[in-house]
């Protein structure tokens, strides 16, 4: 299977070489969108997500995981054209509805591939390797961006459709790891039955939750607000790309998560990491300096990719039926709900005061840091249980 992960790790730095990361809101706002018509659409394609989750799931378990890679990214592919050639907020919303077909058929099935692919006390390990080279993509690409492209924005967005061309045609080199276990496709009563298993699985349903906030919180500083920021900073253009190429460099640290977890352990080390970006984000609320806003910025970057790779371990372990996408498609089902509201409150506030969004950030974080000790507390718990 080591042909899975090395194609995996390569289909994961060309989609992340998004040419137009660097200015993504600032590239929407030029065709005359406001922040929160960006967060709308952001909410609305993440509602489309929910719709799409758990019919992805059960097709990806039935068909398997190679073909389901196959088609979203050939739809992925398809949607960097659409959005290439967006010049007003419909087409930015088409772009963003079959972004939520693609997404929710991804969901699961890659880090099912990844999961299945490698020996399980391997697995942090190897997703904070591909969540790195998702990092070194977007890093290739910024630097491009930076040296060749400048304020060429729709030159950034053909480039794009280039690298993901390339992802979906690695994706056909793909081995099915489904078939290998020899599983049966799941059935709807069986997904049913998944969805009701994680609703009721507290342990699981808070890590879910609190996971999904820290995720939210990075997405939507890191991806939109940094760019607001550093022009409330009085930053150029060309300033704030060469700032996305440092902070995208410092993604690359994922790797280090599972070093880092096993010396400091999950308990201690995933609440550093809520604690670090709470903290952040009060710093980037209090600040209109500069340095403060870069190492704000930086801080909340750095603290999500050392929990990202922690934070799907730990949801893959708690998953106890053989039909793991679908079961994954229910953990992202629950996060996109949470997603919608969230997207909505950032973008209002956003309109109305930068800073007071960012206070929002927070405590997300801080909220998310209690409900992720009492998961890991009452895992502690069944796992005494069961010894006993």
């Amino acid at each position: 299977m080591k042909r899975n992960l090395f194609l995996m790790y390569a289909i994961s730095f060309f989609q992340g070489m998004v040419f137009y990361s660097s200015i993504a809101t600032l590239y929407r706002q030029a065709a005359g969108l406001s922040v929160f018509q960006i967060s709308l659409i952001e909410s609305i394609s993440l509602a489309l997500s929910l719709v799409f989750e758990i019919p992805w799931g059960i097709l990806a378990d039935r068909i398997g995981y190679r073909r389901t890679m196959i088609v979203c990214n050939i739809l992925f592919f398809i949607s960097k054209i659409i959005f290439w050639q967006s010049q007003n907020f419909a087409g930015f919303l088409s772009e963003r509805v079959l972004l939520a077909v693609v997404l929710s058929g991804l969901s699961g099935v890659d880090t099912s591939i990844l999961y299945l692919s490698c020996s399980n006390r391997d697995s942090q390990r190897t997703f904070g390797i591909f969540d790195s080279c998702g990092t070194a993509g977007i890093l290739s690409s910024a630097v491009i961006y930076l040296i060749f492209i400048g304020e060429n924005y729709r030159t950034a967005a053909f480039l794009t459709i280039v690298s993901y061309g390339i992802a979906a045609v690695l994706s056909f080199g793909l081995r099915e790891v489904k078939d290998a276990e020899r599983e049966k496709p799941a059935s709807v009563r069986h997904s049913l039955s998944i969805l009701k298993e994680t609703l009721l699985n507290r342990r699981l349903f808070l890590l879910i939750i609190a996971v999904s906030f820290f995720s939210e919180v990075n997405q939507t500083i890191t991806v939109f607000f940094n760019q607001l920021q550093y022009t409330k900073a009085g930053m150029s253009v060309r300033l704030i790309s060469g700032i996305y190429i440092f902070i995208t460099f410092s993604g690359l640290i994922s790797v280090f998560s599972a070093p880092l977890t096993k010396k400091l352990n999950p308990r201690f080390f995933g609440a550093l990491l809520f604690v670090i970006c709470s903290l952040s984000c009060l710093m980037l609320a209090c600040t209109k300096a500069p340095l403060v806003s870069i190492f704000g910025v930086f801080l909340v970057s750095v603290s999500y990719r050392l929990m990202s790779p922690l934070g799907t371990e730990l949801q893959n372990k708690a998953i106890t039926t053989t039909d793991r996408a679908t079961a994954l498609s229910m953990n992202s089902l629950i996060g996109s709900l949470l997603a919608i509201i969230t997207n909505l409150v950032f973008g209002k506030l956003a309109d109305l005061d930068l800073s007071a969004a960012m206070c929002f950030g927070g405590f997300l974080c801080m909220f998310g840091m209690i409900l992720y000790l009492i998961s890991l507390k009452s895992f502690s718990r069944r796992q005494a249980t069961t010894n006993q």
